[in-house]
């Protein structure tokens, strides 16, 4: 892509994007959310490919947008038959580059994408987590994300009446295809997470 055409698809454009579409608060906390978690993989990657300068820059920068486009059709199209194929419909419109549409259309289990690179997968396998991290923050007494331990995410992952609308099996899958044990893949994302607490109202 030329430098002409990235400096329109930054991380304010997605930004903007975003807002444009979504007004619930919550929604756009969890693409925050996983944003911060997903451009701190973003983060290793390009650490683990030894990219340096704008190179690393652009690369964290494509994990950050993906993950806060990847459900900003949702509030208009929820359903599964428009999300996220309505938005992604509209990324290509607006000229935003193929790897983030093809991870935006893998992070739905039902379209049939497959997730073959390395932003895909982490992107699948932080959003449901994130979710469900900002849910174990919310019920503390504290409401802080800094007061959440990965011991205790494990144990409330088995509480099926706790945050029952996070698929625990999405968790799990996505961070075996990331290739990250369980347990690791949990602290690596709230410690994104507690980085940006303030961002994410956390």
């Amino acid at each position: 892509m030329d430098r002409g055409n990235q400096a329109a698809h930054g991380r304010e454009q997605a930004w903007q994007l975003l807002t444009e579409w979504t007004a619930s608060e919550s929604l756009r906390k969890h693409a925050l959310a996983v944003e911060a978690c997903a451009a701190a993989y973003g983060e290793a990657e390009a650490d683990r490919l030894g990219l340096e300068g704008e190179e690393r820059a652009a690369l964290v920068e494509l994990y950050a947008c993906t993950a806060l486009l990847h459900d900003f059709d949702y509030e208009r199209h929820p359903t599964a038959a428009e999300h996220p194929f309505v938005g992604v419909k509209e990324l290509e419109r607006l000229g935003w580059p193929e790897a983030l549409r093809t991870a935006i259309l893998g992070h739905a289990q039902y379209s049939g994408v497959a997730r073959e690179t390395h932003l895909a997968k982490a992107l699948y396998a932080c959003d449901e987590l994130a979710g469900f991290l900002t849910a174990c923050a919310l019920v503390k007494p504290s409401r802080a994300i800094a007061d959440v331990e990965v011991a205790s995410v494990r144990k409330k992952m088995k509480d099926k009446a706790f945050a029952r609308g996070v698929n625990r099996q999405d968790v799990i899958q996505g961070a075996a295809e990331l290739g990250v044990e369980l347990d690791a893949h949990i602290g690596f994302c709230l410690e994104a997470m507690k980085k940006r607490a303030g961002e994410l109202g956390l």
